[in-house]
């Protein structure tokens, strides 16, 4: 990490990697006119391949390589919607590690096809019957962790393991939340994400409490997927690639950081990454949008007059084969 400030105090990159993380965090004042308060979002869409994952792609990788759990020229394994594996991707093409993706065919294909762009292989897994494009279910996800620990096993491969390894939290620890922090000045009140693995949540909302335990923090989860507010999962696929899988074994999801639960439908969503591109000129994915909403929902809320953050997890163009963009 001095390495990469360093690098970026001189203007000048050693590799794509210390561009990672460093993106712009700006105030979404349009989508909040009218009423009291801000949001302020981190623009981690601009990371290099796309997304937020970058960030612990990068953090998994170096983490494995100092605890000797990767060896040079060892194939990297990892389950991914896309995101994660576009990281990995990328941070592996730099360094020399063959990548096999393994994604369900229930993603969207732009993010197959940009972890073949980095070299990558993508392995693509049927959907369980019931389940349809775009909308990947548990028993879905259950089928690719199949599939993944039978690669690894005849490969023998290291499984990057994102739903489980405690570099996902570090990642976000060390870099995202101090970095909220510091651009902001502290001036935080609240914070809400979107959880899938839980890295994001439980890494920021660490860092958060440990400046100010004031700061509440929020998990965000799918409409009628809302398993970890303790609800029973009534909805199996949504739009929100990549979270709510309806899962509770989640250990990366500090429970004692969590302050509350907001439950966002695909029509919040959905209108809400409409409303980011067309007002703020931010052009996202659908997960954007839920944590947008649920941000808003909080200044209508308790949080008016307050400063609430959010993460803008990728880029809309991810999304040009879904109804998202049509």
């Amino acid at each position: 990490m001095t390495a990469a400030l360093s690098a970026l105090e001189s203007g000048v990159y050693r590799s794509v990697l210390e561009a990672i993380g460093h993106t712009p965090i700006v105030e979404l004042s349009r989508l909040a006119s009218g009423l009291s308060g801000r949001i302020v979002a981190k623009l981690d869409y601009l990371n290099p391949a796309g997304s937020k994952k970058d960030i612990i792609a990068r953090q998994i990788i170096a983490d494995a390589e100092e605890e000797g759990l990767l060896r040079p020229g060892q194939t990297v394994v990892e389950v991914t919607s896309g995101n994660t594996g576009n990281g990995l991707a990328m941070v592996c093409a730099i360094k020399g590690y063959p990548f096999v993706a393994i994604m369900s065919r229930g993603n969207s294909p732009e993010r197959a096809a940009i972890s073949r762009a980095f070299g990558a292989e993508v392995v693509l897994v049927d959907q369980s019957p019931g389940s349809s494009p775009g909308h990947v279910t548990g028993e879905d996800l259950r089928r690719v962790e199949e599939t993944a620990d039978r690669i690894c096993a005849e490969r023998g491969a290291f499984r990057a393991d994102q739903f489980h390894r405690e570099s996902n939290v570090r990642a976000h620890y060390l870099l995202s939340g101090p970095d909220f922090l510091r651009r902001t000045g502290g001036a935080i009140d609240a914070f809400c994400d979107l959880v899938g693995t839980g890295g994001s949540f439980a890494g920021c909302a660490a860092a958060f409490k440990e400046h100010n335990s004031a700061i509440r923090c929020f998990v965000v989860e799918p409409k009628g997927a809302e398993v970890l507010a303790g609800c029973l999962a009534t909805c199996c696929g949504h739009v929100m690639q990549g979270a709510g899988y309806a899962r509770t074994d989640l250990p990366l999801v500090r429970r004692e950081l969590v302050d509350g639960y907001l439950a966002v439908s695909d029509v919040e969503a959905t209108k809400t990454t409409h409303r980011l591109a067309r007002e703020e000129g931010i052009f996202a994915g659908y997960t954007a949008g839920a944590n947008v909403t649920a941000a808003l929902r909080l200044l209508r809320g308790e949080f008016s007059g307050k400063t609430v953050a959010v993460s803008i997890p990728d880029s809309g163009m991810k999304y040009f084969s879904t109804p998202l963009w049509a």
